[in-house]
């Protein structure tokens, strides 16, 4: 079974800073497409941030260049830095992969999620 573990959610102030860390474990041949994605209570899951197996990121007008995704590949780790954080950031984050398995179909996999809030 593949499995994204993440980390590095919590309380901050605003302006403040945090980093997310989202690490897969398991039967992995590769690791394809990756993002970060938000969803508050009522509403849609929607994306933060992507980035491809050749390392092209995107991002959603929210982040207006605050956010930066990358990527560690030896390491099976995804990343989400998240800086000038505001109020209105405030969200559960869930990392997701595209993962081809050694004992499986190519398949997309989620995180457990992590809280962020951002105090004003």
């Amino acid at each position: 079974q593949v499995q994204l573990v993440e980390s590095g959610g919590g309380l901050v102030q605003a302006g403040g800073s945090l980093r997310l860390s989202c690490a897969a474990s398991g039967f992995i041949f590769s690791l394809n497409h990756m993002g970060w994605y938000r969803q508050a209570p009522g509403k849609q899951r929607e994306l933060v941030a992507g980035i491809t197996s050749a390392g092209n990121t995107y991002y959603a007008d929210f982040v207006k260049g605050r956010f930066t995704i990358s990527r560690d590949n030896a390491k099976n780790t995804v990343y989400l830095q998240m800086n000038s954080l505001k109020p209105e950031d405030t969200d559960v984050y869930y990392c997701n992969a595209l993962v081809t398995s050694y004992v499986g179909p190519t398949r997309r996999f989620w995180g457990q999620g992590t809280q962020v809030t951002v105090s004003s």
